[in-house]
């Protein structure tokens, strides 16, 4: 067994241990904490402890499972948008995706609610979709008529900020009864997400994901130059739109049920490639999942425990530890530059 392959089985087994560690965690700590042997008592006989069950089921077993999918597929969508634009700072939050997602269900939410009609998940998930979309095609026009990727993140960065603004002037002018639940979600949170909406999220998700892993073969080849990718046999054309829409399905599913995210796109690719010190889509696609997973549960804890009882917004705190790392990145490539 070489060195490699050695890494890669350690550091998967690293994130397994993580993500088992987070899901108990996020199990058992929160406004009443609940003990491993409660836990399981209450798993295994709901009537020992119907409190406890209750609590379980229907609040963190949900909200852990949504963060659990919602980051991976977040993760996931990032790294396929850096195969797409070739750059490892391209990500959903930082290109304006997330942005154009929130503003469409923003806007589909404001209109149901006022007409009193309740939106099922699909609904949901069909308009972020489509914001998603729009705001990718918008960046991709852009794309067309820059040639520095420095110049196109910022174009995304303004695309982000215009949705978010009218997303806003949407919530203030919205009915007072609703302005509390249309805030709290585009601040971004996976409280109050119920077991049908993380089901949702699952089914929507899973699949997009195992779509993408399908995808590592021309991944790989496009990732040495389109020119190459060509010569060994890939539809450019076809694996580009592929790209495009499995990474804004999930970014718009995220959106949907959980509201912006920001940096989990970008930081959790990379630190999973330093981690496994290689970029093989093949090994680092479902490493990315893992690691999303892993990095979204941790800090939905500390949203909820820190400074409990108040609860801080999901983006907070992925912010607090994403930002750095593209910071970090950008400074990199700077002085890789410089040097060349």
């Amino acid at each position: 067994m070489n060195n490699k392959i050695k890494r890669a089985a350690a550091s998967y087994i690293l994130l397994a241990v993580l993500l088992g560690a987070a899901i108990v965690l996020n199990l058992c700590m929160g406004s009443t904490d609940v003990s491993l042997h409660e836990l399981l008592s209450a798993l295994k006989d709901h009537d020992s402890s119907p409190v406890t069950y209750r609590i379980l089921t229907q609040i963190r077993l949900p909200r852990t499972a949504a963060a659990l999918v919602l980051g991976g597929g977040l993760a996931v969508s990032g790294l396929l948008l850096q195969s797409f634009f070739s750059n490892p700072v391209a990500g959903p939050y930082i290109l304006g995706i997330s942005s154009g997602a929130k503003l469409a269900v923003a806007l589909i939410m404001v209109y149901s609610l006022a007409k009193g009609i309740l939106l099922s998940s699909a609904a949901m998930v069909a308009a972020a979709f489509a914001g998603a979309l729009a705001s990718m095609f918008i960046v991709l026009a852009i794309s067309a008529k820059v040639k520095r990727m420095s110049i196109l993140i910022v174009c995304g960065v303004m695309i982000g900020y215009i949705c978010s603004a009218i997303t806003e002037f949407i919530v203030n002018f919205s009915d007072d009864s609703n302005i509390v639940n249309l805030h709290n979600w585009s601040m971004g949170s996976f409280s109050g997400i119920r077991p049908d909406e993380a089901a949702a999220a699952a089914f929507i998700i899973i699949p997009a994901v195992v779509c993408a892993f399908f995808l590592s073969k021309p991944m790989d080849a496009y990732r040495l130059g389109e020119s190459y990718a060509v010569s060994s046999g890939v539809n450019v054309r076809l694996f580009r739109a592929a790209l495009i829409l499995l990474s804004s399905l999930l970014s718009a599913c995220v959106t949907a049920f959980a509201g912006p995210v920001s940096f989990v796109g970008i930081a959790v690719p990379h630190g999973v490639k330093s981690l496994f010190g290689t970029s093989k889509p093949i090994v680092i696609l479902p490493a990315c999942f893992l690691g999303g997973a892993v990095f979204c549960l941790f800090c939905d804890l500390i949203t909820r425990t820190v400074f409990a009882p108040t609860e801080l917004s999901i983006s907070t705190v992925t912010a607090v530890f994403g930002a750095p790392v593209v910071i970090w990145m950008l400074t990199g490539r700077e002085r890789r530059m410089d040097n060349e």
